[in-house]
């Protein structure tokens, strides 16, 4: 059966070959090579484009800078790129079928329909090449925490969904009762995949507002301060993030924060409490977290 490929190549001192080859393995590699380049070395792996996510690449390269820093050698540069296969796309459907996550939605891939005994919220999604299908642990962790937390509103509720990707926890977010989504991504196509999502669920640019940028355009976006805060990207992104979030936030809003390994939680939990936040859970699955957060009483 065709299918796509991550290739993912890392340039640097030979005496991290070793420790590249066990990084590859470790995230399930499907092959790997190297040769030198001038005093330098080029390990080149594939991975399966259906089996890692964007945030897996980024967190493998992130290990590998750090087991740079463990055998005191100089960072490495790391780069991936899609080999396409012609019958990709016919390949990659196959595999994606409709996916019941937490006790309330259903996951189902644009070109399928939900079950005829279907009981669930369905939310619909063709996510192109934006991070977010249902599929990965941190994404299933949000969308379990969002069910969660807009399980009784009460009230109506605004969030904000920063690096929001395909916008799978934007529109969960819309169809589980939140009142209204302010959304922002860096990347272009994770932008125009998010709108397209929009559309696709029927829902409405007032109900979800989609816009390119940063956490700075984000903050010129919405009206008033968000009752709570979506964001799964990664620990050193989210780390930087954390001390300007107070003007787009309440004294009352919550957060749920996830694309954190769990190696990693214990700075980003600390770094929360240094500003405000208190870590309510902490769940997890296979080496991934999601942190579940709420403000300080004053």
């Amino acid at each position: 059966m065709a299918t796509s490929w991550w290739e993912v190549q890392v340039l640097g001192s030979p005496a991290l070959e070793d420790a590249i080859f066990w990084r590859f393995d470790s995230f399930g590699s499907q092959g790997t090579a190297s040769q030198m380049r001038g005093t330098a070395c080029v390990v080149k792996t594939y991975f399966p484009q259906h089996r890692m996510e964007l945030l897996d690449l980024s967190a493998l390269a992130l290990l590998i800078k750090q087991d740079a820093l463990v055998y005191d050698q100089p960072s490495p540069q790391i780069w991936w790129t899609v080999i396409e296969e012609e019958d990709w796309s016919k390949s990659w459907k196959q595999h994606w079928q409709p996916e019941p996550i937490g006790d309330r939605l259903l996951v189902t891939p644009a070109w399928l329909d939900p079950p005829a005994d279907n009981q669930r919220l369905v939310l619909r999604l063709d996510p192109g090449i934006a991070f977010g299908t249902g599929a990965h642990p941190t994404t299933q962790l949000c969308l379990e925490s969002l069910e969660m937390r807009l399980a009784d509103p009460g009230e109506p509720v605004t969030l904000a969904d920063i690096g929001c990707g395909s916008g799978i926890l934007s529109i969960a977010a819309i169809l589980l009762g939140a009142q209204r989504v302010y959304a922002a991504d860096i990347d272009d196509m994770a932008v125009n995949s998010a709108i397209a999502n929009r559309q696709l669920n029927q829902i409405t640019a007032g109900q979800l507002a989609i816009v390119h940028g940063s956490l700075d355009t984000l903050k010129e976006t919405v009206t008033a301060p968000v009752d709570g805060i979506l964001c799964n990207i990664l620990a050193e992104v989210i780390i930087d993030l954390i001390p300007q979030l107070p003007p787009l936030i309440t004294p009352q809003s919550w957060g749920i924060f996830s694309g954190i390994l769990l190696s990693q939680s214990k700075l980003v939990a600390e770094t929360l409490e240094q500003h405000g936040w208190v870590v309510a859970t902490l769940w997890r699955r296979e080496q991934w977290c999601c942190l579940n957060v709420r403000r300080s009483e004053v």
